[in-house]
């Protein structure tokens, strides 16, 4: 047994050891990808006018992230709250800075033009929240064109 489990371990140090190129059936194959992982980044940098504007407060920066069309839906206190882009960044604004919140992107699918994505928040006004986010990209941007949210312990 201890045979068996040393020549896999073998075989699995070898096979890191292949050049990366060997990875990619084809050079076109390794475009596909490095385009795909460059998504992940202009998602990141789609969220992060939502992501400053926790920090600062500023109502038209997160306003700025959003299609015209979107809505936010989520409950805070046990009060749930049904919103468009605006009135979510005049709340914003209202709630003023949160100079100690964190965040952390969880995660990010994407599919084409469309993605999704998972945003931690701690401290934010005092609260924690989870977001969900649907993005769609249009004429080569990605905007944020809806949010659901948990407050945790404040629902």
């Amino acid at each position: 047994m201890l045979g068996k489990t040393l020549k896999s371990t073998a075989l699995a140090f070898s096979l890191l050891a292949l050049p990366l190129q060997a990875v990619y059936a084809s050079e076109d194959d390794k475009i596909v990808e490095q385009q795909s992982f460059d998504e992940y980044a202009a998602i990141e940098e789609a969220l992060q006018p939502y992501i400053t504007a926790a920090r600062t407060g500023e109502g038209p920066l997160t306003r700025s992230a959003f299609y015209d069309h979107a809505h936010i839906l989520g409950s805070i206190g046990g009060t749930v709250y049904n919103l468009d882009a605006d009135t979510f960044a005049g709340a914003v604004a209202e709630g003023g800075p949160s100079e100690n919140v964190r965040h952390h992107i969880a995660w990010i699918n994407v599919s084409g033009p469309a993605a999704a994505a998972r945003v931690e928040f701690i401290d934010w006004g005092g609260n924690r929240f989870t977001d969900f986010f649907i993005l769609y990209k249009e004429e080569g941007a990605w905007k944020i064109s809806g949010k659901v949210y948990d407050s945790h312990t404040n629902n």
